[in-house]
C-alpha cells in the first residue's frame, strides 16, 4: 500500500486572538484560526481578490507560546498537517478538518506592534543576532572582535 503525504504550510494572518485552553488532564491546547489572502481571475479576466479561513490548534509548550506572544493580525507561518474530526451535536453529526501545528513562526518584527514577541517560535528557538546599520549595508554583530560585514561573504 503507498503512504500519504500529510504536510501543511500556510502563512496569514491570526482572525482573533488566540484561545488557551486545558484539557481535563491538564495539556495546554491553543486554537486560532488565519486568514489566507489570495488573488485569481474570474471568466472576465478581471483580478479578484479572495480569502480562505483556516482553524489551527498547537498543543503543549507551542500552544502556551502563541497564546503568550502572538495577538489579532498579526502574520504567522504555521507547518503542520490536517487532521479531520467529527462529534455530534444537538442530534446532527458534524465534522471539521483543521490544522495540527508542528511549528509557528512568529514573522512580524520584534515588537513590531510595542510588545516583546519574539520573532520565531520554534522550539529550538535562539536569540536573534543584533543587526545594525553602517553605510546603508546590513552588519551582524559577531562574538569577535570586528562584526562580519555581510557584502563581504561571497555567497
Amino acid at each position: 500500500m503507498a503512504r500519504s503525504l500529510n504536510q501543511v504550510t500556510l502563512m496569514g494572518n491570526l482572525t482573533r486572538d488566540p484561545e488557551l485552553r486545558q484539557t481535563p488532564n491538564g495539556q495546554s491546547v491553543c486554537s486560532f484560526s488565519l486568514a489566507l489572502n489570495r488573488s485569481y481571475k474570474d471568466a472576465s479576466g478581471e483580478w479578484k481578490e479572495a480569502t480562505d479561513y483556516v482553524d489551527v490548534v498547537a498543543w503543549s509548550n507551542l500552544g502556551e507560546r502563541v497564546a503568550q506572544y502572538v495577538t489579532k493580525g498579526r502574520r504567522v507561518l504555521v507547518q503542520g498537517k490536517l487532521q479531520s474530526r467529527s462529534w455530534e451535536q444537538d442530534g446532527a453529526k458534524r465534522s471539521k478538518v483543521e490544522v495540527l501545528a508542528n511549528d509557528v513562526t512568529f514573522l512580524d518584527a520584534r515588537g513590531a506592534d510595542g510588545g516583546d514577541a519574539p520573532s520565531d517560535n520554534s522550539e529550538t528557538s535562539k536569540p536573534a543576532p543584533k543587526k545594525s546599520t553602517k553605510d546603508d549595508s546590513v552588519v551582524i554583530d559577531d562574538v569577535g572582535d570586528e562584526p562580519i560585514n555581510l557584502d563581504d561573504i561571497p555567497f
